[in-house]
């Protein structure tokens, strides 16, 4: 089926087509209940760029701070580099964001996973980059999409939740120098150009976990539809046995697409970033029988805080 077949209005609650580390807080869903996922597209924790982050780290979380810590795993695209030291990259737009008050916040607002595989980790170089990996690590969160080399860029993320064993991968398709992309001696993001390497990543989190959530870097800026060939990356960590994947980039919101009874949000649009405008969280719901179901949750965003217009689906 092709993505257009497939799609949902964006603004829209869709009902969803089903298919047959220990937990961080104690409102994590009862094993009985299911699990419940979120993902959102690309967070800045620059408080010379967000200003509410200026006047309080936790400003831009406050209306979605219930929805991430009562849920079993939030993931968010952390478009900057997250540690210090190094030099600007030659680019248009170099992003840090070394701030640990702003990282611990991020946290401490249900936050678990942060990607950093994407086309701002290395702003300031693979030190940099290192450096802000070890850093969301003691602040609690749980970096993919980068690393020392390939195999760590690639590794899940896994956590025990509601009965399940989650694992959360990343992947980046926009990189500005190939020098960015992980080897196995260099460090660097995970490829989201080559789908062998994605596909064996997703098999190997699945070796680990039961249910595998892909995020990924993608797409062109301003389109409010999906490159064709990310769609075919798309389907293909499906096959592979993603439970959904969640994409970012564009800057705005793109489709989303039940391929095979899984869900695929194409753009997740910005989140926490210096803009006005429309947004949306991707929230999956994992049965206690196995059952999938997703919607787009439609947010506003008004000078860096996202704020929804309901909580769940």
């Amino acid at each position: 089926m092709g993505w257009r077949a497939g799609v949902l209005a964006l603004g829209v609650l869709a009902a969803g087509c089903t298919q047959s580390a220990s937990p961080q807080e104690a409102v994590r869903t009862p094993a009985s209940a299911g699990i419940v996922v979120h993902a959102t597209g690309d967070v800045l924790l620059d408080p010379a760029l967000v200003g509410l982050l200026a006047a309080s780290r936790s400003a831009p979380w406050t209306a979605v701070t219930q929805t991430f810590r009562h849920d079993d795993v939030t993931i968010v695209n952390l478009e900057c580099t997250p540690g210090t030291g190094g030099a600007p990259e030659v680019k248009q737009y170099t992003f840090r964001c070394a701030d640990g008050p702003a990282q611990s916040a991020m946290h401490a607002a249900g936050v678990d996973v942060a990607n950093l595989g994407n086309n701002h980790t290395q702003d300031f170089g693979p030190a940099a980059m290192l450096d802000g990996r070890a850093r969301l690590l003691r602040a609690g969160l749980a970096p993919v999409g980068a690393g020392h080399d390939a195999a760590e860029a690639n590794a899940p993320a896994i956590f025990a939740r509601g009965g399940h064993t989650v694992a959360v991968v990343g992947f980046s398709r926009v990189v500005p120098y190939a020098r960015w992309t992980a080897k196995d001696n260099h460090p660097g993001v995970a490829s989201g150009y080559s789908i062998p390497s994605m596909v064996a990543a997703v098999h190997e989190a699945r070796a680990r976990a039961d249910l595998v959530f892909a995020t990924i870097h993608w797409g062109e800026e301003g389109k409010t539809v999906p490159l064709q060939e990310d769609v075919e990356r798309a389907h293909a960590l499906i096959d592979a046995g993603a439970t959904a994947v969640f994409g970012h980039h564009a800057h705005v919101l793109q489709p989303l697409e039940f391929y095979k009874g899984r869900p695929i949000f194409y753009g997740l649009a910005n989140f926490v970033w210096p803009q006005n405008g429309p947004s949306g969280i991707a929230e999956v719901r994992v049965s206690s029988k196995g059952a999938i179901s997703a919607c787009l949750l439609p947010v506003t965003l008004t000078n860096g805080r996202p704020v929804p217009s309901r909580a769940h689906c």
